[in-house]
């Protein structure tokens, strides 16, 4: 065999040409994928190098354009648990992973053994439209459901398992209002009446509520706070770490926030550090040293935190608030007690931009101008003509007197 000028193309012994073109590697099997011959597409033998290498570049061509992408049948299910589930289990905090575990499992046996190269444009929308219309789940969960499941195609893209991801060619599930229910400072100050500050766990549920009442940090910043994040001297509170939790003897106090902007300093008022330090005298007496939000110095469970809002904001006859209303009460506060503008709020929240804080919580400003409009009042000062001014009315409307 000899090599030509030409890529791929040969001469054997006997005088004749053929080619031999390489064209990549089975993404499954791992094989290489080879193709030979003698002849062109209308079977004709090659009487010169020039014409094998024309038929080597249609050869590509077609390849790229048709068969570019790992050929072969691969179901969806079989991709998912091969490929795209191990690579998304790597790729997020495994939080994240605990809260979207049961959502792939949905949409891989939604799909099953559907060929991964057979789902269809048909495919996606019935998708999208079951989950909307009969799944039974929210919105906002179909929304990031459906949302999964596209980001998964994108993977079998990048993968070469497919040639472009069919699901986008659907319109994406909206996450629809979501309206988050919060305490007004009356609320708040009623829930702070009925607890018991003399017993060491009411107390501890007491400082839990005042805490993420007056930061609005986030309920796993809060869990997460040990004393060293308290500078009562500047009056500062560190904002540092965040905490992921199995149980009491499997917990990780991760370095980091849930995002970049949320590592920061919150400016601290005096009654706060006043609440923090007498709940460090009590903590001390009782043997708990480390976490702020504590009674048995190890950290509290999530759930346990919705449990002592429930319990007090139905003592107090207040509305019924999850974790992240707290976070969200702060921000009321801040605008309706104090006229606080959104750069402020923005970076209390650890927000990379006050656009994020707008989108979240814009309907809390929708009073905000009410001061505006009592000092607008008497504002203008004018005297109403005495006589028209105009010499003539000279339209062509009739006018009724």
């Amino acid at each position: 065999m000899a090599k030509t000028k030409y890529s791929c193309v040969y001469q054997d012994k006997s005088g004749r040409f053929f080619y031999l073109v390489e064209l990549g590697t089975d993404q499954v099997t791992g094989k290489r994928i080879q193709k030979k011959g003698t002849k062109d597409s209308l079977g004709k033998r090659f009487s010169s190098a020039r014409e094998a290498h024309k038929e080597v570049m249609r050869i590509k061509n077609e390849y790229m354009m048709t068969n570019g992408y790992a050929n072969y049948d691969l179901s969806y299910k079989k991709f998912m648990e091969e490929s795209y589930i191990p690579y998304y289990k790597a790729s997020v905090q495994r939080s994240t992973w605990h809260s979207r575990e049961c959502g792939l499992i949905q949409i891989t046996e939604h799909f099953e053994n559907k060929k991964l190269r057979e789902i269809n444009v048909r495919d996606c929308e019935n998708y999208r439209i079951w989950l909307l219309n009969n799944s039974g789940y929210s919105q906002s969960y179909c929304s990031l459901i459906y949302g999964m499941f596209r980001k998964s195609l994108d993977y079998a893209v990048t993968l070469q398992f497919l040639n472009e991801n069919i699901s986008k060619r659907t319109r994406a599930i909206p996450k629809g209002k979501s309206v988050v229910s919060y305490w007004t400072k009356e609320d708040f100050e009623k829930v702070l009446a009925t607890v018991y500050k003399d017993d060491f766990y009411e107390h501890m549920c007491f400082v839990l509520i005042w805490l993420y009442y007056m930061t609005g940090i986030r309920v796993s910043e809060g869990l997460a706070l040990n004393w060293n994040d308290v500078d009562f001297k500047r009056k500062k509170l560190r904002v540092h770490h965040t905490l992921e939790m199995t149980n009491q003897s499997n917990f990780i106090r991760k370095p980091y926030t849930k995002t970049e902007s949320g590592l920061r300093i919150i400016s601290l008022d005096d009654d706060t550090v006043k609440v923090l330090k007498e709940w460090k005298q009590v903590q001390k007496y009782h043997g708990v040293k480390e976490f702020i939000l504590s009674y048995t110095d190890l950290p509290l469970y999530r759930s346990t935190v919705q449990r002592i809002i429930q319990r007090y904001a139905k003592l107090a006859r207040v509305p019924l608030i999850q974790g992240k209303g707290l976070r969200h009460s702060h921000v009321s506060y801040l605008i309706n007690e104090f006229n606080a503008d959104i750069l402020v709020v923005s970076q209390r929240l650890g927000h990379s931009s006050p656009e994020i804080t707008l989108k979240h919580y814009a309907h809390l400003w929708s009073r905000n101008d009410e001061n505006i409009a009592k000092k607008m009042t008497g504002n203008i000062k004018f005297i109403y003509a005495k006589e028209s001014n105009i010499p003539h009315f000279n339209g062509n409307q009739a006018v009724k007197i």
